[in-house]
């Protein structure tokens, strides 16, 4: 699977923003995907998971009610909604992708897969 994310950009407090991460591949259905972001400084964190029907989600607890993960199976793409952004969130956000699905959704080793990141930048 290869992973290309796209969407990042500057952005003021408050605002929104749509991560997209396409990917390659016909079995994409079959992927946990998840989004990470790594911010200067700072080792790489868990943001965001979404089973491969995307009936579950997971969300780190400084994203959740503000970030919505989703995906589309029939577009090999999955989404990462960013509303009430905050100058904490500026990061590199990367989406990953593993086969099946793994109860530690929130460690980066169990991704096989990763894009190549997209920045975000959130100024106060």
């Amino acid at each position: 699977v290869q992973l290309q994310a796209s969407g990042g950009g500057l952005v003021q407090a408050g605002g929104s923003l749509r991560l997209s991460c396409a990917a390659s591949g016909r079995t994409f259905s079959s992927y946990t995907m998840g989004w990470f972001r790594q911010a200067p400084g700072k080792e790489r964190e868990f943001v965001a998971a979404i089973t491969w029907s995307g009936g579950i989600t997971y969300y780190a607890d400084s994203v959740k009610g503000r970030f919505t993960a989703s995906r589309d199976n029939a577009k090999n793409t999955v989404y990462l909604q960013m509303n009430s952004l905050k100058p904490e969130d500026t990061a590199v956000y990367y989406c990953a992708a593993r086969l099946g699905y793994s109860g530690r959704y929130y460690y980066t080793n169990e991704y096989g897969y990763w894009g190549q990141g997209t920045l975000v930048t959130v100024s106060s």
